[in-house]
């Protein structure tokens, strides 16, 4: 009888015992996690320039191509804080602003949700289409990117929108895909652009940087 309440009371200890040291760990567990919430927004952050490097590698060797002709050349650099907050006033600062598409393409992409701007900048060229013979091609290749159903990209547009569009790229015309234009673009602007400007990436941009001694020396 002595020998089985010591067995358990020396149970009952070490459930005791382990209870606490459960308590312990989860205790000092949440100090790695505020920790780790510093490093997350450092990886965040990296990430989204490695994206941005990218993006904005790929449209300046687009460009160079481009301005070959002409003899021209163009770098795209870091904006300035001025110039990032610039963004915040209207959605449309942002998508003229070469390094500002980017970013947000970046963003989108982070969202998994970059096919809208990919079906906005893909109508964009296709307005500015002139031969006619391109003008039905690249329709029909925006329709089979990102309008049927179960496209690789397809973007989400009511089905009345589709069949309209559907109709239309057989004789194509620059407005064929007006309406989910619109539609796109107000969706990137009510939706992605407000979580864009209050995004970590978007707010180191627009933070200004202290100069230093040396620099104010130069």
């Amino acid at each position: 009888m002595q020998s089985a309440l010591f067995l358990a009371v020396r149970h009952g200890g070490r459930s005791e015992r382990g209870r606490m040291e459960r308590g312990r760990r989860r205790s000092n567990n949440n100090e790695p996690e505020e920790a780790d919430k510093g490093s997350m927004k450092r990886t965040i952050i990296k990430d989204w320039k490695a994206r941005l490097s990218y993006f904005l590698q790929n449209s300046s060797n687009s460009n160079k191509r481009k301005s070959k002709k002409a003899g021209k050349h163009r770098n795209y650099f870091r904006p300035s804080p001025e110039e990032a907050q610039l963004w915040s006033e209207a959605f449309d600062e942002l998508l003229a602003n070469k390094y500002g598409l980017a970013a947000f393409r970046a963003f989108l992409k982070s969202e998994f949700c970059e096919e809208n701007i990919e079906f906005w900048l893909a109508c964009e060229d296709f307005k500015k289409t002139k031969s006619p013979q391109k003008l039905t091609s690249k329709a029909k290749k925006i329709y089979n990117d990102f309008i049927e159903k179960e496209a690789p990209k397809e973007i989400n547009i009511d089905f009345q929108t589709k069949n309209l569009i559907a109709q239309n790229i057989q004789d194509a015309t620059h407005t064929c895909f007006s309406a989910a234009q619109k539609r796109v673009y107000s969706l990137m602007e009510n939706n992605s652009y407000p979580r864009f400007l209050e995004s970590e990436f978007y707010q180191e941009l627009c933070k200004k940087t202290p100069i230093s001694r040396a620099a104010q020396g130069t």
